[in-house]
């Protein structure tokens, strides 16, 4: 059987210490994860914003929203990639 397809919001929020260039880099990067493994819908980029409490002592963070379609494995592979990767301080993914 056919595994379901499901609609998926993840949120993330890249580190700003090694400037905005890398945080940039780090969008692109799971851009291409998500895009070469599921339907990728769109992705909003929110920029710099400042966090509501400090996380790893920096006080600012690059929110990126990615709205994409695929089956249930696939996001538990992109949070397992995004929990291993240096400068990404938080992500969330949500059925939307």
């Amino acid at each position: 059987m056919a595994k379901k397809q499901e609609s998926y919001e993840l949120m993330t929020v890249f580190s700003l210490k090694n400037g905005e260039d890398a945080a940039k880099e780090l969008v692109e990067k799971f851009r291409e994860k998500i895009a070469s493994s599921a339907t990728l819908e769109e992705v909003n980029e929110w920029g710099k914003r400042k966090l509501a409490y400090p996380i790893n002592d920096e006080p600012d963070g690059y929110y990126t929203i990615y709205t994409f379609t695929a089956s249930p494995d696939v996001p538990a592979e992109i949070e397992r990639v995004l929990n291993i990767t240096d400068g990404v301080l938080r992500s969330l993914t949500t059925v939307r």
